[in-house]
């Protein structure tokens, strides 16, 4: 485990700990600190329902997400557990956006998600570069792939944008493949996002 995901999931734990009774909502996922956004990994495994979601620990205001994580058997009584994704990584550095989740053959779970880093352009200027990555874990502990980024731009079709490519959708099909979808804008902005 990283030291920066050691670091979130320490901080979140030290926050509920501190948190009054009765501040936070007993039937609904709320982030145990700091900032929650979009959902991620909404799946089953193991016979638990986990949530996952874009979540910076430190403020409440948007900042280098993370992956944060709930677990419930009834979906109304949700537990939160460690911090599953940190931007730890250079690909990744400016956070760990939206993905999905599926599980594995050998009963692993595997993510997919926005890796995001910032980059110099040929105008001088810096812009956040959106890649494709993927971790593997048992339900508490993930492990991101020494082979990250596994999508960059180099793998775009044609006037895609490397700044607006993001929120890796993946299922098993019925033949027993696997498919992805995945948000891009076209390069002159024209996509419609």
């Amino acid at each position: 485990m990283s030291e920066k995901l050691t670091k979130a999931t320490q901080f979140q734990y030290e926050q509920m700990n501190q948190m009054p009774k009765g501040e936070k909502p007993v039937f609904h996922v709320s982030a145990p600190a700091g900032w929650i956004n979009d959902p991620n990994g909404f799946s089953v495994y193991k016979g638990k329902v986990h949530l996952f979601y874009q979540y910076h620990p430190y403020s409440i205001c948007w900042g280098p997400m993370h992956w944060g994580h709930s677990v419930t058997d009834d979906m109304i009584k949700w537990k939160t557990e460690p911090v599953a994704l940190a931007p730890d990584q250079e690909y990744d550095k400016r956070g760990c956006f939206s993905g999905s989740a599926i599980t594995l053959p050998d009963g692993k779970q595997l993510f997919m998600y926005t890796s995001v880093r910032k980059e110099a352009q040929p105008d001088g200027g810096v812009r956040d570069i959106q890649t494709q990555s993927l971790a593997v874990g048992d339900g508490m502990d993930y492990e991101k792939d020494v082979r990250n980024p596994i999508l960059t731009a180099e793998d775009m079709p044609e006037n895609s944008s490397p700044f607006d490519f993001r929120d890796p959708k993946m299922w098993k099909c019925e033949d027993g493949t696997y498919r992805c979808v995945i948000v891009n804008d076209r390069a002159d902005g024209t996509g419609g996002r």
